[in-house]
């Protein structure tokens, strides 16, 4: 049950979503029900080479998540356990889908916890439809000519295609 007033629950869904997924949307939706408010933080790692700047992935984001209220989206290039702390968030939502995710979530999980104790993070598996998204496999799909249109929202199958065209 979602709370109201000073005790209204925001969590945060941090990630790199270059470039989001239809993996992505289905954890937000389902979130979106579960919480007051939710900060999808886009993650800037110096040490990732991404397809889409921040800017890109920002925009893209925002224009995805449109429809729902109680979502709003951010650019974060710093510890997302200091965003947490920043915006008063005390939980933050990570996607999994295989033993593997959950072996490295885990263990982000855990040095966040070393970082700030007060934070939780919560694990929600992704739907079995979505089961083998990644990223990187969608890039790898797109670049050589595949059909990604089951994979990624429309509009993000777009800019994958141009992006990668240009």
């Amino acid at each position: 049950m979602a709370y109201t007033g000073d005790n209204m629950t925001r969590v945060l869904f941090p990630g790199s979503f270059d470039p989001p997924t239809n993996g992505h949307m289905n954890l937000l939706h389902r979130a979106a029900k579960l919480w007051d408010e939710i900060d999808v933080v886009i993650a800037v790692n110096q040490t990732k080479t991404c397809t889409f700047t921040a800017e890109e992935r920002l925009e893209m984001m925002k224009t995805l998540v449109q429809d729902y209220p109680n979502i709003k989206v951010s650019v974060w290039d710093r510890l997302i356990v200091d965003y947490a702390e920043q915006v008063g968030a005390k939980v933050i939502i990570r996607g999994v889908r295989a033993m593997v995710d959950f072996t490295y979530e885990f263990e982000l999980s855990m040095t966040n916890k070393g970082l700030k104790p007060g934070i939780e993070t919560i694990f929600m598996p992704t739907d079995p439809q979505y089961f083998v998204l990644r990223s990187s496999a969608i890039k790898e799909i797109a670049l050589f000519g595949g059909d990604i249109s089951s994979m990624v929202p429309p509009l993000v199958a777009g800019a994958l295609k141009k992006k990668l065209e240009g």
